[in-house]
């Protein structure tokens, strides 16, 4: 099994549970294919270097995971069927530093701190609270 990373950039105009629900499933589709999930990075809501779709902020999302080579293919064509993904990259670790990086990432992942998790709950309260400022 090879070593891979998706960053997967979920369109900004869902609610919390939406995008937690969008993950699982990109989650899902990578262990329903015989994959490992060693990580995950939450990145939170960024702007985007360039509009996506009319959309100027997306959700991303790092996924760290082992899996057979055969099963990418897969993979990448539900990501590119899911129409509440932006965009996405898949990253493959084949080398052995590329796979010591790849470690020291799995295991900055795993170390960062658990307050990352909440940034869709804040992303979806900060318009109530300005509606309240009215």
């Amino acid at each position: 099994m090879r070593k891979y990373e998706n960053l997967v950039i979920v369109k900004p105009t869902l609610t919390a549970e939406e995008i937690q629900s969008s993950i699982a499933a990109i989650e899902e589709v990578i262990t329903s294919n015989g994959g490992e999930i060693a990580a995950r990075d939450v990145m939170g809501m960024r702007k985007l270097a360039y509009p996506i779709a009319k959309n100027e902020r997306g959700y991303y999302h790092v996924i760290y995971y082992s899996v057979a080579p055969a099963a990418i293919a897969e993979i990448e064509r539900r990501f590119r069927i899911n129409e509440e993904i932006l965009r996405f990259v898949t990253i493959k670790y084949e080398k052995n530093s590329e796979v010591k990086a790849w470690d020291a990432l799995v295991a900055k992942a795993n170390t960062a701190p658990v307050a990352k998790e909440e940034a869709p709950e804040a992303a979806t309260k900060a318009p109530a609270t300005e509606e309240a400022a009215e």
